[in-house]
């Protein structure tokens, strides 16, 4: 078939005739029977053993039918039961039948398949890489948050709803895919809702895009609906008879139930693997250790068992292991080996592990849960839904009929299971994701096409998060910080936390800090070790709290030149730390992108991890505990009860910390702390801590003293500035030509002296000095203390004050004429009367008169400079109530 013929065909059309037969036999690959089309190679003999494999699942017999209906319209719904094969064969269906080269034929298009999670997206990319008989990370790749296994030559590209959402913030009609496919639609992800509505929008702009979305349970009928009408195609699963068992009375210890009856169903029931769920990381790795113990314990009159754990963080060469045999007998005639596999809710759909013939379902998953009024987001611990033990005991009946253990009772599954699990986007913080509906420009974000609209205060906290964060103007608007925060693939403030810290000359260490925050916990504590783990991770602690701990971790990894053997020795996990490295190095990319500044305060410097603590409080603001009288810590604002984590490595209780993680579980815990200074709060999030709408509280008592000692602080300075302004009137010789003014004046006081001065009274706190100290003051400058000096002690207290040196020492100048000829002189260039001068009109003003006053001019702009403290290029002018002193301050 010529180049001429293929270009020719119809987007949508099933090669036929005579190539078409070759392609059906070759799973759809165009050409030589022999040849891949991908990459030009002989197809291997693994190729055409899972060919034969491929042809045996459900969906391979409507793969017709399928490309019929896609064909005939831009989007369709697929319900798929579990192990249809869906997942890995409708993706590679379109690739076969659709034209995937560009407009303009330099590249090509790409089929995206979505999964809601990373575990997913990875090992099913590389089932589908095995299964076209091509290299992971070519022709077929995946993309997952901080990982992109891609290239150039990628056409079939698996990644989360996440990373597809990250990549429309700068494609907005993702034009470098020909279809995209949502799969695991059911799970109702926060991502997956939002590309929803995006990609209703993308469809309606690009008439050659098509979408398939696939989910595994039937509430699709309401994701007909929701796209107009899209037609319904449904595929069977291959599923065998289960039976479910539930128990008498509810289990107090779901995990110690699991446990028991992996041992029961391993002693007496036939061969077959087990597939046990449970929530989360550490619940599954303490499991592992407890039934390969019991059943060692066994002895011989049992198999052996292979105890394979699944989560989201478990590296990729782990995962694989939920696919390898069980374990062959001990001996021969022996009793038959067993795997069990102990996984989280990944594998009710994401995966298919064949063998599997008993499932322990204890009926619980780690939900994130939002509090809009107290602004907590945490994972609880909950009750599945009905949907999710279908998901799960259809597990069981993959290969051949099995059994479904549910360990609670019949009575609880119908009357307090929910039919359905509840979307993401009504139980969570939408401040990430209203900054990246912002970032694409969707400003209307109550009128958004959510298939569930979140509450409306919900969306009004997230828009107040960012209104405080500076991302977001008091209109709504995107600010550049804002534009910048969007463009990391981090929560809000840590976003934040990371522009901002070139302010505080820290921005390498809040890197490190970043990173490690973005991985899984690297501290290791086996149960057999504790103590020894514990002393470890002690010889890391930081007195200040859990995030410098963080970094000195990270710190001893990169000294120790990325040691596994000392990650194990130091009770560290090598693969968190490789994965924060990996992490880290894609933050400074995204840095250098916008030329923000990398930067470290001097380590011998008192200031090095003050300024680690400023710059992580100006992300993290809003997540501040102060420590009452009673003992207890209470949130800042939001009046919330919580204690410090046991896992923290303070070893003191601080007043105030800011906090990583709030967990709520029967007590409430902050997690991940740091201490740090009440001022600081007044500082650097003033506009925060208002207390004009604080709640009433020990922590307002305190912020309010802390409010008017900064305001004496600020008076005191700003009156000692005043003070030095008025004494060093000589700036007019600096600022006057004899074009501009004709009056120059200069002060018996020069700036020396004046700041020798000021530090003497400063140290009496800015009151007097005994006219003997005065002698002693003047002996060091060079002078000779005058009789009038002496005499200038007006109220015969044997004390000059600061009014009354001053008086002395400007005896004789006329501060009335001097002020209005310096108020003229600098109004000149005050051209707007908004009473400040800035470097820019100086420039602007003074073009004109460059080459006449050239001297002047320049030092003029160093006395500007000179009196900007905070470097804002600006000044700001004013004569005080009396005349006698011009106020020059930012």
């Amino acid at each position: 078939m010529g180049t001429e013929r293929r270009r020719k065909l119809s987007l949508f059309d099933v090669v036929d005739d005579t190539v078409g037969k070759m392609a059906k036999s070759n799973g759809g690959f165009v050409g030589s029977n022999l040849i891949n089309r991908w990459n030009g190679k002989p197809f291997s003999q693994r190729y055409h053993d899972i060919l034969e494999k491929r042809k045996t699942l459900p969906v391979w017999h409507q793969k017709e039918e399928f490309l019929q209906v896609l064909k005939d319209n831009q989007t369709l719904i697929l319900v798929g039961e579990t192990g249809s094969g869906k997942t890995t064969q409708i993706p590679q269906f379109v690739l076969e039948a659709v034209d995937i080269e560009s407009p303009d034929k330099r590249r090509k298009m790409m089929i995206a398949c979505t999964q809601p999670r990373r575990v997913a997206a990875m090992s099913v990319s590389r089932r589908v890489a095995e299964e076209m008989d091509v290299n992971i990370g070519e022709e077929v790749g995946y993309s997952i948050r901080f990982e992109d296994c891609s290239s150039a030559r990628t056409v079939l590209k698996y990644l989360t709803d996440g990373m597809l959402l990250r990549e429309a913030m700068t494609d907005p009609l993702l034009e470098r895919y020909k279809v995209i496919i949502l799969d695991e639609a059911h799970e109702r992800t926060l991502a997956t809702d939002v590309l929803f509505g995006l990609l209703k929008e993308v469809l309606r702009n690009r008439p050659d895009m098509k979408l398939v979305v696939m989910s595994a349970t039937l509430e699709a009928e309401k994701f007909q609906g929701y796209f107009s009408g899209a037609p319904l195609m449904k595929v069977p699963g291959r599923l065998h008879p289960v039976e479910i068992f539930y128990t008498q009375e509810p289990e107090r210890d779901y995990l110690e139930a699991a446990i028991r009856t992996v041992v029961q169903i391993h002693k007496d029931e036939p061969p077959g693997d087990i597939l046990v769920f449970l929530t989360g990381e550490e619940e599954i790795e303490d499991a592992c250790r407890k039934i390969s113990k019991e059943i060692s314990n066994l002895g011989d009159q049992v198999g052996p068992v292979k105890a394979v754990p699944l989560y989201s963080t478990l590296p990729p060469a782990m995962q694989q292991k939920i696919f390898e045999p069980a374990p062959p007998p001990l001996k021969e005639g022996g009793q038959p080996g067993r795997k069990i596999v102990i996984s989280t809710n990944i594998a009710e759909t994401s995966l298919t592990i064949d063998g599997i013939v008993y499932v322990i379902d204890p009926g619980f998953a780690k939900q994130k849960v939002y509090n809009p009024r107290v602004r907590v987001e945490s994972l609880l611990v909950s009750p599945i839904s009905k949907a999710s033990a279908h998901q799960r005991s259809g597990r069981a009946g993959r290969t051949q009929p099995g059994k479904c253990f549910r360990l609670y009772t019949e009575r609880s599954f119908n009357n307090d299971l929910q039919p359905q699990t509840y979307p993401e986007i009504l139980r969570s913080n939408l401040a990430n994701t209203v900054l990246t509906l912002k970032k694409l420009g969707i400003d209307d974000l109550v009128h958004f096409d959510f298939m569930d609209p979140p509450a409306p205060e919900t969306l009004m906290r997230a828009l107040e998060v960012l209104n405080y964060l500076g991302a977001l103007d008091d209109d709504g608007n995107l600010t550049k910080l804002g534009e910048i925060m969007s463009e990391f693939p981090l929560d809000p403030q840590m976003s934040k936390m990371l522009v901002v810290s070139p302010e505080f000359n820290c921005s390498n260490e809040i890197l490190s800090v970043s990173a490690m925050l973005s991985v899984p916990n690297c501290f290791v504590r086996p149960r057999e070790a504790q103590k020894a783990a514990d002393e470890a991770k002690a010889r890391f602690g930081h007195i200040d709290g859990d995030h410098l701990t963080l970094l000195n971790v990270y710190h001893a990894y990169k000294q120790n030149n990325e040691d596994p053997s000392w990650c194990y020795d130091n009770f560290v996990n090598h693969r968190a730390l490789k994965a924060a490295d990996n992490v880290r190095q894609q933050l400074v990319r995204i840095m250098a992108r916008f030329n923000l500044k990398l930067c470290s305060t001097d380590f011998n410097s008192r200031d090095y991890y003050v300024n680690i603590r400023k710059a992580m409080l100006a992300g993290y603001f809003m997540q501040v505990a102060h420590l009452e009288r009673t003992g207890h810590y209470l949130t800042v604002k939001d009046n919330q009860v919580v204690h410090l984590h046991p896992s923290n490595c303070l070893d003191h209780k601080p007043d105030w910390v800011i906090y990583n993680e709030y967990v709520l579980t029967s007590r409430n815990f902050i997690r991940t702390v740091t201490d740090i200074r009440g001022e600081w709060l007044v500082d650097i999030a003033p506009h925060y801590y208002d207390l004009s709408n604080f709640p009433q509280c020990e922590a307002k008592r305190v912020l309010e003293k802390l409010y008017k000692k900064r305001e004496k602080e600020k008076e005191e300075a700003r009156s000692q500035y005043m003070i030095g302004c008025s004494l060093v009137v000589e700036i007019t010789s600096s600022l006057v030509s004899s074009k501009w003014c004709h009056c120059r004046y200069s002060c018996v006081c020069e700036w020396g002296e004046l700041e020798h001065v000021l530090k003497k009274f400063k140290v009496k706190g800015y009151r007097k000095i005994s006219t003997s100290e005065l002698g002693l003051m003047m002996k060091s400058l060079g002078k000779v203390t005058t009789k009038q000096e002496v005499d200038g002690d007006g109220n015969n207290d044997g004390c000059i004050n600061l009014q009354e040196y001053i008086k002395l020492n400007t005896k004789g100048v006329d501060f009335d004429e001097v002020m209005e000829n310096l108020k003229d002189t600098l109004s000149i260039f005050d051209m707007d009367k908004n009473k400040f001068i800035t470097a820019e009109k100086l420039n602007t003003e003074a073009e004109s008169l460059r080459e006449e006053c050239s001297l002047e001019y320049r030092r003029m702009i160093d006395d500007i400079n000179k009196y900007d403290n905070n470097n804002d290029h600006t000044i700001t002018m004013s004569i005080n109530n009396n005349n006698t002193s011009i106020i020059i301050y930012s």
